[in-house]
């Protein structure tokens, strides 16, 4: 078929009466299906069924060093879980801090004590005028979330598939000192599945921020979340907390991880990993925060894992049940939308999204037909602060939970109302 764009009004109403009947069809066809998030399958959690038992009642349950993880102490984590964490993110394990099970959490935690207290003892947020947050879009509604609950002004960075556009931010932070961060998820990023080149991590580590405050949110959520065995499928990161080191700007990043999409959503465990300095700062409003982390939760991960190479062979297996719903995806797009000029979509190597782009001003009414029809997506604006996508094009694919059969059905009834949309929007319905 001809791209839709040079067809005719009456090709177009003619398609467009075949398309409402194949929609008809689709409504009747009863689905419940939801892809509103990346949630792990319960094939996916069934992998670590043995994670359960990896601690008994008649087990040790000291540390390497003798620690008892059933009591008070050791705020930073066990020795055992800040290695395994650390050769998740890439980083040194005395660079780590070993938190609760959600890696959300300690970035409120570091956005509200920024807020109340300061950065490293500077002027509270809260004292200043204004307070900027550079957010690369489409991204992750959660970071959004959390920078709008604080009344911060959020400032959208165009993404490239090498990362955000670093001209845009170096002019913004090298020259507004009111620019107190930026949100990153740099490794099969949320929601295009684009890691950060090179050339991105070594620019990011030599800014020169205006405001001495200026923290980079580094959220390495899909660290080691690959879809393919092959190397030459697997994106590699470079560590930017050595390149910020070497750069002179050791105290510049804040990055951030968790096993919820490795183990359990909720009782995974989550790091924290930056500079002595910046170390010294967040231990200092923990000791009044809390007595401590679950250590036992920590020691159990460690004797389910064992060591790093542990986890990398945990993780082909949740690959193994990822990939088949991702290349269900990208076929039907490809063989539904391939060539109409009506949507263009990303194919990544590793994560758990896939991000669509329809035709400007079509998302919300491609998500609204999906919905009605028994498959939800994240709703239309999501990927973009406010939930407002100006051009209303980006639409969030999660193939995580469905079966591969059930993405399938998902995938046609999408492309189908891609396709509806698009009629209407080229016959001035939209």
């Amino acid at each position: 078929m001809k791209p839709y764009c040079e067809m005719s009004a009456e090709e177009l109403k003619t398609l467009k009466s075949e398309l409402e009947k194949q929609y008809e069809d689709a409504k009747g066809k009863g689905l419940k299906l939801d892809m509103s998030r990346g949630k792990p399958s319960p094939a996916q959690l069934d992998l670590s069924a043995g994670f359960l038992d990896a601690l008994s009642s008649s087990d040790c349950l000291k540390s390497e060093n003798g620690t008892d993880t059933r009591n008070y102490g050791v705020m930073d984590g066990i020795s055992e879980a800040k290695k395994l964490m650390a050769d998740i993110m890439g980083v040194k394990p005395d660079s780590v801090i070993v938190c609760g099970n959600a890696s959300l959490n300690i970035m409120f935690d570091t956005v509200a004590r920024s807020f109340t207290h300061g950065v490293n003892g500077g002027t509270p947020w809260c004292k200043l005028d204004k307070v900027k947050f550079l957010c690369p879009v489409p991204g992750y509604d959660r970071h959004f979330r959390v920078t709008e609950y604080f009344g911060i002004e959020m400032i959208t960075i165009p993404m490239t598939p090498q990362g955000p556009d670093m001209d845009m931010v170096e002019s913004f932070v090298n020259q507004d000192p009111a620019v107190k961060g930026i949100w990153c998820v740099p490794k099969y990023s949320n929601p295009q599945g684009y890691s950060y080149s090179d050339e991105t991590v070594r620019r990011f580590a030599n800014l020169a921020p205006a405001a001495e405050d200026f923290r980079i949110y580094w959220d390495n959520a899909y660290a080691i979340h690959h879809l393919y065995e092959e190397k030459e499928r697997q994106d590699e990161l470079l560590d930017i907390l050595s390149e910020c080191e070497k750069a002179g700007n050791p105290d510049m990043v804040y990055e951030f991880a968790s096993t919820s999409k490795v183990t359990y959503a909720g009782g995974g465990i989550s790091a924290v990993a930056t500079s002595p300095a910046n170390l010294d700062w967040i231990k200092k409003s923990m000791t009044v925060q809390t007595i401590g982390f679950d250590k036992v939760n920590q020691l159990r991960h460690v004797r389910f894992f064992k060591d790093f190479e542990g986890v990398k062979k945990h993780m082909m297996k949740h690959a193994a049940s990822m990939r088949p719903k991702f290349r269900a995806v990208i076929e039907v797009l490809e063989k539904e939308l391939g060539g109409l000029g009506i949507g263009s979509w990303t194919d990544p190597n590793g994560g758990y999204f896939i991000s669509f782009d329809a035709m400007p001003g079509c998302a919300k009414a491609i998500v609204a037909k999906c919905k009605e029809a028994g498959v939800v997506l994240t709703g239309a604006g999501a990927t973009f602060p406010y939930g407002k996508d100006p051009e209303d094009k980006n639409i969030r694919i999660a193939p995580s939970f469905p079966s591969p059969e059930e993405m399938a059905q998902a995938t046609d009834l999408f492309v189908l109302c891609v396709k509806l949309v698009s009629v209407e929007k080229l016959l001035g319905e939209v």
